[in-house]
């Protein structure tokens, strides 16, 4: 079965960076990634061929320690041969981090997303597009 973009799902805890020190603790929540990715999506699945768009919030509890940037790979791996064949079909990237005395009041808020403002931090909301021009008109 072919995968019905966009998907959005929640992965709860807090991201482990490209460049922790333990390869142990980014494998397993690439694991994390992976599995919270399956309530978007029907099994069995085909991988998808398309040119998509990943937005990722993340909700930290505090303040984040470390740069945005460096949980960005562990979560695009994680979901290589699972939702796409290679993170290289990713043709548009969104990230940003909302910390707790950041308010920031969204529009056209999908479900998944107000279970993520409404949840306990820390948590990641993650959509995937196969439409990397939706947001630029």
């Amino acid at each position: 079965m072919e995968i019905d973009f966009p998907i959005e799902f929640l992965v709860k805890g807090t991201p482990v960076s490209l460049q922790a020190k333990r390869a142990e603790a980014r494998e397993e929540w690439k694991e994390i990634v992976k599995a919270a990715s399956t309530t978007a999506i029907e099994t069995p699945h085909m991988v998808s061929d398309k040119i998509l768009a990943v937005t990722i919030y993340y909700f930290p509890e505090e303040a984040m320690q470390g740069d945005i940037d460096n949980i960005v790979k562990p979560i695009l791996d994680a979901l290589n041969r699972h939702i796409y064949f290679d993170d290289n079909q990713v043709e548009r990237l969104v990230v940003q981090k909302f910390e707790p005395d950041r308010v920031f009041e969204f529009q056209n808020v999908t479900q998944t997303l107000q279970d993520a403002l409404e949840g306990k931090p820390p948590v990641l909301y993650i959509k995937i597009s196969d439409n990397p021009h939706e947001e630029l008109r």
